[in-house]
Protein backbone atom coordinates (compact mmCIF):
# COMPACT_ATOMS: atom_id res chain seq x y z
CA UNK A 1 0.00 0.00 0.00
CA UNK A 2 1.24 3.37 -0.87
CA UNK A 3 2.11 5.79 1.94
CA UNK A 4 -0.67 8.00 3.50
CA UNK A 5 0.22 11.76 3.07
CA UNK A 6 0.17 13.72 6.22
CA UNK A 7 -3.02 15.25 7.49
CA UNK A 8 -2.93 18.97 5.84
CA UNK A 9 -2.88 21.98 8.51
CA UNK A 10 -5.50 25.12 8.44
CA UNK A 11 -3.54 27.10 6.61
CA UNK A 12 -4.02 31.03 5.31
CA UNK A 13 -2.86 33.79 3.14
CA UNK A 14 -2.94 37.22 3.52
CA UNK A 15 -2.59 40.23 1.14
CA UNK A 16 -1.02 43.89 1.69
CA UNK A 17 -4.85 45.17 0.73
CA UNK A 18 -6.41 43.46 3.67
CA UNK A 19 -8.06 40.74 2.07
CA UNK A 20 -7.27 36.85 3.46
CA UNK A 21 -8.20 33.73 1.81
CA UNK A 22 -8.71 30.09 3.92
CA UNK A 23 -7.29 26.75 3.00
CA UNK A 24 -5.11 23.60 3.68
CA UNK A 25 -1.53 23.47 3.94
CA UNK A 26 0.22 21.74 1.25
CA UNK A 27 3.75 20.75 1.81
CA UNK A 28 5.78 22.55 4.35
CA UNK A 29 4.00 24.14 7.13
CA UNK A 30 5.36 27.29 8.41
CA UNK A 31 4.79 30.68 7.21
CA UNK A 32 6.55 32.66 4.53
CA UNK A 33 5.98 36.18 3.04
CA UNK A 34 6.85 37.18 -0.65
CA UNK A 35 5.02 38.91 -3.83
CA UNK A 36 1.77 36.91 -4.62
CA UNK A 37 1.81 36.47 -8.89
CA UNK A 38 0.23 34.33 -11.16
CA UNK A 39 1.01 31.80 -13.70
CA UNK A 40 -1.15 30.28 -16.21
CA UNK A 41 0.28 27.25 -17.86
CA UNK A 42 -1.32 23.80 -17.76
CA UNK A 43 1.50 21.96 -17.68
CA UNK A 44 4.81 22.19 -16.33
CA UNK A 45 4.52 22.60 -12.68
CA UNK A 46 7.74 21.07 -11.47
CA UNK A 47 9.88 23.39 -13.74
CA UNK A 48 8.27 26.09 -12.44
CA UNK A 49 9.00 25.43 -8.84
CA UNK A 50 13.19 25.01 -9.36
CA UNK A 51 13.31 27.97 -11.97
CA UNK A 52 15.24 30.61 -10.09
CA UNK A 53 13.70 33.19 -11.16
CA UNK A 54 10.73 33.09 -8.35
CA UNK A 55 13.13 33.62 -6.29
CA UNK A 56 11.27 35.64 -3.52
CA UNK A 57 7.66 35.17 -4.97
CA UNK A 58 4.46 33.28 -4.20
CA UNK A 59 3.39 31.56 -7.64
CA UNK A 60 -0.37 30.75 -7.86
CA UNK A 61 -1.16 28.53 -10.79
CA UNK A 62 -4.46 29.42 -12.53
CA UNK A 63 -5.43 25.99 -13.65
CA UNK A 64 -7.61 23.94 -11.23
CA UNK A 65 -5.60 20.71 -10.99
CA UNK A 66 -2.29 20.47 -10.27
CA UNK A 67 -0.01 17.44 -9.28
CA UNK A 68 -1.66 14.88 -12.06
CA UNK A 69 1.22 13.66 -13.40
CA UNK A 70 3.47 13.66 -10.18
CA UNK A 71 7.61 14.71 -9.81
CA UNK A 72 10.36 13.10 -11.43
CA UNK A 73 13.95 13.93 -10.69
CA UNK A 74 14.44 14.46 -14.90
CA UNK A 75 12.14 17.70 -15.06
CA UNK A 76 14.22 19.92 -13.05
CA UNK A 77 15.09 23.37 -14.05
CA UNK A 78 17.77 23.88 -10.89
CA UNK A 79 19.06 21.80 -8.01
CA UNK A 80 16.53 22.45 -4.71
CA UNK A 81 13.57 25.29 -4.92
CA UNK A 82 13.84 29.36 -4.79
CA UNK A 83 10.44 30.25 -4.74
CA UNK A 84 8.70 31.31 -1.40
CA UNK A 85 5.62 29.67 -1.80
CA UNK A 86 3.09 27.87 -3.94
CA UNK A 87 -1.02 28.06 -4.06
CA UNK A 88 -3.32 25.84 -6.31
CA UNK A 89 -6.91 24.87 -6.48
CA UNK A 90 -6.69 21.34 -5.98
CA UNK A 91 -3.66 18.90 -5.47
CA UNK A 92 -4.65 15.80 -7.43
CA UNK A 93 -5.20 13.10 -5.67
CA UNK A 94 -3.64 10.46 -8.10
CA UNK A 95 0.06 11.08 -9.72
CA UNK A 96 -0.22 9.16 -12.72
CA UNK A 97 2.16 8.80 -15.59
CA UNK A 98 4.92 6.73 -16.85
CA UNK A 99 7.47 8.82 -15.66
CA UNK A 100 6.28 9.75 -11.92
CA UNK A 101 8.31 9.13 -8.95
CA UNK A 102 6.50 10.64 -6.50
CA UNK A 103 3.38 13.45 -5.54
CA UNK A 104 3.38 17.22 -5.98
CA UNK A 105 2.81 16.90 -1.98
CA UNK A 106 5.77 14.86 -1.23
CA UNK A 107 8.23 16.93 -3.34
CA UNK A 108 7.12 20.60 -2.16
CA UNK A 109 7.73 18.70 1.90
CA UNK A 110 11.41 17.33 0.44
CA UNK A 111 12.00 20.36 -0.52
CA UNK A 112 10.49 22.77 2.28
CA UNK A 113 8.15 24.59 0.03
CA UNK A 114 5.24 26.05 1.93
CA UNK A 115 2.00 25.32 -0.32
CA UNK A 116 -2.11 26.54 0.02
CA UNK A 117 -4.56 24.42 -1.90
CA UNK A 118 -7.89 24.70 -1.74
CA UNK A 119 -8.78 28.48 -2.21
CA UNK A 120 -10.55 30.04 -4.86
CA UNK A 121 -7.56 31.05 -6.93
CA UNK A 122 -10.19 32.39 -9.66
CA UNK A 123 -10.39 35.24 -6.78
CA UNK A 124 -7.32 35.42 -6.05
CA UNK A 125 -6.05 35.91 -9.49
CA UNK A 126 -8.73 38.50 -10.59
CA UNK A 127 -7.81 40.87 -7.86
CA UNK A 128 -4.21 40.24 -8.59
CA UNK A 129 -5.12 41.25 -11.94
CA UNK A 130 -7.12 44.32 -11.47
CA UNK A 131 -4.94 45.94 -8.12
CA UNK A 132 -1.65 44.23 -9.71
CA UNK A 133 0.56 41.68 -8.04
CA UNK A 134 0.99 42.37 -3.82
CA UNK A 135 2.93 40.94 -1.12
CA UNK A 136 1.57 38.16 0.57
CA UNK A 137 2.03 36.02 3.87
CA UNK A 138 0.99 32.03 3.88
CA UNK A 139 0.83 30.10 7.73
CA UNK A 140 -0.03 27.29 9.53
CA UNK A 141 1.10 29.24 12.81
CA UNK A 142 -1.04 32.53 12.96
CA UNK A 143 -3.97 32.14 11.75
CA UNK A 144 -5.18 36.04 12.59
CA UNK A 145 -6.36 38.12 9.81
CA UNK A 146 -5.14 41.00 11.15
CA UNK A 147 -2.30 39.70 12.23
CA UNK A 148 -1.30 38.29 9.02
CA UNK A 149 -2.53 41.44 6.98
CA UNK A 150 0.03 43.65 8.94
CA UNK A 151 2.90 41.55 8.43
CA UNK A 152 2.28 41.20 4.63
CA UNK A 153 2.16 44.96 4.60
CA UNK A 154 5.25 44.76 6.69
CA UNK A 155 6.93 42.74 3.77
CA UNK A 156 9.25 44.36 1.54
CA UNK A 157 8.94 44.75 -1.88
CA UNK A 158 10.64 43.44 -5.05
CA UNK A 159 12.04 46.93 -6.20
CA UNK A 160 15.38 47.56 -5.64
CA UNK A 161 16.15 44.26 -3.83
CA UNK A 162 18.89 42.36 -5.37
CA UNK A 163 18.07 38.75 -5.63
CA UNK A 164 20.35 37.69 -7.96
CA UNK A 165 23.10 37.28 -5.66
CA UNK A 166 20.64 34.54 -3.56
CA UNK A 167 20.34 32.19 -6.90
CA UNK A 168 23.74 32.80 -8.84
CA UNK A 169 26.57 30.31 -8.51
CA UNK A 170 29.31 30.86 -6.22
CA UNK A 171 31.91 30.11 -8.65
CA UNK A 172 32.23 28.68 -12.31
CA UNK A 173 31.73 25.52 -13.76
CA UNK A 174 31.76 23.45 -16.92
CA UNK A 175 28.85 22.31 -18.59
CA UNK A 176 28.75 19.08 -20.31
CA UNK A 177 24.94 17.93 -20.14
CA UNK A 178 23.16 17.76 -23.79
CA UNK A 179 19.47 17.53 -24.49
CA UNK A 180 17.54 14.18 -23.74
CA UNK A 181 16.37 11.81 -26.52
CA UNK A 182 13.25 13.79 -26.86
CA UNK A 183 14.38 17.22 -26.78
CA UNK A 184 16.82 16.63 -29.42
CA UNK A 185 13.80 14.81 -31.55
CA UNK A 186 12.29 18.36 -31.36
CA UNK A 187 14.82 20.68 -32.02
CA UNK A 188 15.89 19.13 -34.66
CA UNK A 189 12.21 18.68 -35.68
CA UNK A 190 11.36 22.65 -35.38
CA UNK A 191 14.79 23.51 -36.76
CA UNK A 192 14.23 21.60 -40.28
CA UNK A 193 10.72 23.69 -39.97
CA UNK A 194 12.90 26.91 -40.17
CA UNK A 195 14.85 25.24 -42.55
CA UNK A 196 17.99 24.89 -40.14
CA UNK A 197 18.05 21.41 -40.73
CA UNK A 198 19.72 18.67 -38.34
CA UNK A 199 21.66 21.09 -35.82
CA UNK A 200 22.12 18.55 -33.12
CA UNK A 201 26.20 18.06 -32.99
CA UNK A 202 27.52 14.89 -32.17
CA UNK A 203 28.88 14.40 -28.67
CA UNK A 204 32.29 12.55 -30.00
CA UNK A 205 33.14 16.18 -31.28
CA UNK A 206 36.14 17.00 -28.91
CA UNK A 207 36.11 20.88 -27.06
CA UNK A 208 38.85 21.81 -29.01
CA UNK A 209 36.83 21.37 -31.97
CA UNK A 210 33.53 23.82 -30.35
CA UNK A 211 32.72 26.88 -30.06
CA UNK A 212 33.32 28.25 -26.57
CA UNK A 213 29.82 29.97 -24.92
CA UNK A 214 30.53 31.67 -21.60
CA UNK A 215 26.90 31.94 -19.45
CA UNK A 216 26.30 34.67 -17.12
CA UNK A 217 24.17 32.98 -14.49
CA UNK A 218 21.72 35.33 -12.95
CA UNK A 219 19.11 32.31 -12.20
CA UNK A 220 19.90 30.36 -15.20
CA UNK A 221 17.42 27.19 -15.97
CA UNK A 222 19.64 23.96 -16.74
CA UNK A 223 17.69 23.74 -20.37
CA UNK A 224 19.41 26.64 -21.44
CA UNK A 225 23.08 25.06 -22.15
CA UNK A 226 21.13 21.83 -22.78
CA UNK A 227 20.28 23.50 -25.74
CA UNK A 228 24.17 25.67 -26.52
CA UNK A 229 25.63 22.24 -25.59
CA UNK A 230 24.11 20.37 -27.90
CA UNK A 231 24.60 22.38 -30.70
CA UNK A 232 27.78 21.73 -30.76
CA UNK A 233 29.30 24.16 -27.95
CA UNK A 234 32.11 24.16 -25.27
CA UNK A 235 29.95 25.86 -21.99
CA UNK A 236 31.37 27.40 -19.31
CA UNK A 237 29.06 28.98 -16.49
CA UNK A 238 29.95 32.00 -14.30
CA UNK A 239 28.37 34.00 -11.71
CA UNK A 240 26.45 36.58 -12.62
CA UNK A 241 28.52 39.00 -10.89
CA UNK A 242 31.81 38.10 -13.50
CA UNK A 243 33.62 41.20 -14.26
CA UNK A 244 34.35 41.25 -18.05
CA UNK A 245 38.34 40.73 -17.51
CA UNK A 246 36.92 37.51 -16.19
CA UNK A 247 35.13 36.59 -19.18
CA UNK A 248 38.11 37.96 -21.67
CA UNK A 249 40.22 34.83 -19.70
CA UNK A 250 38.23 32.70 -20.60
CA UNK A 251 38.49 33.09 -24.79
CA UNK A 252 34.75 33.02 -25.17
CA UNK A 253 32.97 32.92 -28.92
CA UNK A 254 30.43 34.03 -27.30
CA UNK A 255 28.09 35.43 -24.20
CA UNK A 256 25.22 34.56 -22.65
CA UNK A 257 22.95 36.49 -20.43
CA UNK A 258 20.84 34.37 -18.66
CA UNK A 259 17.30 34.60 -17.13
CA UNK A 260 16.93 35.22 -13.46
CA UNK A 261 15.00 37.04 -10.59
CA UNK A 262 13.44 40.75 -9.74
CA UNK A 263 14.50 44.03 -10.67
CA UNK A 264 17.26 44.19 -13.44
CA UNK A 265 18.45 48.44 -12.29
CA UNK A 266 20.04 47.60 -8.98
CA UNK A 267 22.18 44.56 -10.86
CA UNK A 268 24.95 47.66 -11.49
CA UNK A 269 27.80 45.31 -11.81
CA UNK A 270 26.31 43.43 -14.29
CA UNK A 271 24.85 46.46 -16.34
CA UNK A 272 29.20 46.94 -16.49
CA UNK A 273 30.16 44.05 -17.82
CA UNK A 274 28.06 43.65 -20.43
CA UNK A 275 28.61 47.11 -21.55
CA UNK A 276 32.21 46.30 -21.88
CA UNK A 277 31.82 43.47 -23.72
CA UNK A 278 29.10 44.48 -26.31
CA UNK A 279 31.11 44.48 -29.61
CA UNK A 280 33.76 41.92 -28.35
CA UNK A 281 31.65 38.49 -28.91
CA UNK A 282 28.33 37.63 -30.09
CA UNK A 283 25.58 38.08 -27.06
CA UNK A 284 22.51 36.80 -26.44
CA UNK A 285 20.23 37.31 -23.61
CA UNK A 286 17.37 35.91 -22.10
CA UNK A 287 14.55 37.14 -19.67
CA UNK A 288 16.46 39.27 -17.09
CA UNK A 289 19.49 38.91 -19.78
CA UNK A 290 17.23 41.07 -22.30
CA UNK A 291 16.63 44.13 -19.71
CA UNK A 292 20.36 43.55 -18.57
CA UNK A 293 21.58 43.96 -21.84
CA UNK A 294 19.19 46.85 -22.78
CA UNK A 295 19.88 48.85 -20.09
CA UNK A 296 23.67 48.57 -20.88
CA UNK A 297 22.37 50.22 -24.04
CA UNK A 298 20.63 53.21 -21.99
CA UNK A 299 17.74 52.13 -22.18
CA UNK A 300 15.64 51.88 -18.56
CA UNK A 301 12.85 49.58 -17.25
CA UNK A 302 9.68 49.40 -15.07
CA UNK A 303 7.32 46.93 -13.53
CA UNK A 304 4.54 45.69 -15.13
CA UNK A 305 1.68 45.69 -13.00
CA UNK A 306 1.65 41.65 -12.82
CA UNK A 307 3.91 40.50 -15.21
CA UNK A 308 3.98 37.47 -17.90
CA UNK A 309 4.06 34.10 -16.63
CA UNK A 310 3.17 31.14 -18.04
CA UNK A 311 3.49 28.93 -21.50
CA UNK A 312 1.01 30.71 -23.52
CA UNK A 313 2.28 33.91 -24.29
CA UNK A 314 1.58 35.57 -27.64
CA UNK A 315 4.55 37.15 -28.99
CA UNK A 316 5.32 38.90 -32.51
CA UNK A 317 8.70 38.42 -34.87
CA UNK A 318 8.19 42.02 -36.20
CA UNK A 319 10.67 41.03 -39.01
CA UNK A 320 8.43 37.75 -40.17
CA UNK A 321 4.75 38.26 -38.79
CA UNK A 322 5.06 35.52 -37.07
CA UNK A 323 3.15 35.10 -34.14
CA UNK A 324 4.97 32.61 -31.62
CA UNK A 325 3.53 30.84 -28.28
CA UNK A 326 6.02 31.54 -25.73
CA UNK A 327 6.89 30.79 -22.03
CA UNK A 328 7.53 34.06 -19.77
CA UNK A 329 8.33 34.44 -16.41
CA UNK A 330 8.97 38.45 -15.37
CA UNK A 331 7.49 41.12 -13.73
CA UNK A 332 9.27 44.46 -15.30
CA UNK A 333 10.04 45.29 -18.53
CA UNK A 334 12.45 47.20 -21.13
CA UNK A 335 10.54 51.02 -21.20
CA UNK A 336 9.58 52.21 -24.85
CA UNK A 337 10.50 55.48 -23.75
CA UNK A 338 13.88 57.14 -24.60
CA UNK A 339 14.72 53.79 -26.10
CA UNK A 340 18.64 54.29 -27.13
CA UNK A 341 18.76 54.57 -31.17
CA UNK A 342 21.41 51.85 -31.03
CA UNK A 343 18.79 49.62 -29.99
CA UNK A 344 15.82 48.22 -32.75
CA UNK A 345 12.90 46.18 -31.45
CA UNK A 346 12.35 42.90 -33.08
CA UNK A 347 9.44 41.30 -31.22
CA UNK A 348 6.61 42.49 -29.27
CA UNK A 349 4.16 41.33 -26.49
CA UNK A 350 0.47 40.99 -28.57
CA UNK A 351 -1.32 41.23 -25.23
CA UNK A 352 0.10 44.41 -24.15
CA UNK A 353 2.39 45.59 -26.81
CA UNK A 354 5.55 45.90 -24.40
CA UNK A 355 9.06 44.84 -25.85
CA UNK A 356 9.92 41.08 -26.19
CA UNK A 357 12.76 41.30 -28.03
CA UNK A 358 16.06 43.94 -28.92
CA UNK A 359 18.56 43.41 -31.29
CA UNK A 360 21.88 45.97 -31.21
CA UNK A 361 22.02 47.68 -34.55
CA UNK A 362 26.36 47.49 -34.92
CA UNK A 363 27.11 44.93 -32.52
CA UNK A 364 26.46 41.58 -32.52
CA UNK A 365 24.01 40.99 -29.46
CA UNK A 366 20.25 40.32 -29.17
CA UNK A 367 17.91 39.35 -26.54
CA UNK A 368 14.44 37.97 -25.92
CA UNK A 369 12.05 38.73 -22.94
CA UNK A 370 10.66 34.96 -22.92
CA UNK A 371 12.21 31.18 -22.95
CA UNK A 372 13.59 30.22 -26.20
CA UNK A 373 14.37 26.84 -24.28
CA UNK A 374 10.80 26.32 -22.75
CA UNK A 375 10.91 23.77 -20.78
CA UNK A 376 8.04 21.77 -20.85
CA UNK A 377 7.48 23.98 -24.05
CA UNK A 378 6.12 25.34 -26.01
CA UNK A 379 8.80 24.91 -28.65
CA UNK A 380 8.13 28.15 -31.74
CA UNK A 381 11.45 30.03 -30.61
CA UNK A 382 14.03 27.43 -30.84
CA UNK A 383 15.46 29.11 -33.98
CA UNK A 384 16.57 31.78 -31.55
CA UNK A 385 19.62 29.23 -30.68
CA UNK A 386 19.92 28.58 -34.52
CA UNK A 387 20.35 31.99 -34.92
CA UNK A 388 23.21 32.71 -32.05
CA UNK A 389 24.85 29.47 -33.44
CA UNK A 390 24.99 31.48 -36.67
CA UNK A 391 26.57 34.32 -35.20
CA UNK A 392 29.18 32.45 -33.70
CA UNK A 393 30.10 30.65 -36.74
CA UNK A 394 30.29 33.89 -38.23
CA UNK A 395 32.46 35.46 -35.67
Amino acid sequence: MPATAPASKPAKLALQDGTVYSGQSLGATGEIAGEVVFNTSMTGYQEILTDPSYCGQIVTMTYPEIGNYGVNSVDIERKGTALSGFIVRNESRVHSNYRSEGSLGDYLRTHNVMGLAGIDTRALVRRIRVEGAMQGVISTEDLDDASLVAKAQAAPSLVGRDLVKEVMPSQQEKWNEELDEWGAIEVNRSSARDGAGDIIVSPEIGDEQRTHVVCMDFGMKWNIPRHLRSRGNRVTIVPGNASADDIRRLQPDGVFLSNGPGDPEPLTYAQKTISDLIGEVPILGICLGHQLLSIACGAKTFKLKFGHRGANQPVINLKTERVEITTQNHGFAVDDKDLPDCLEVTHRHLNDDTIAGVRHREANAFAVQYHPEAAAGPHDSHYLFDRFQAMLKKA
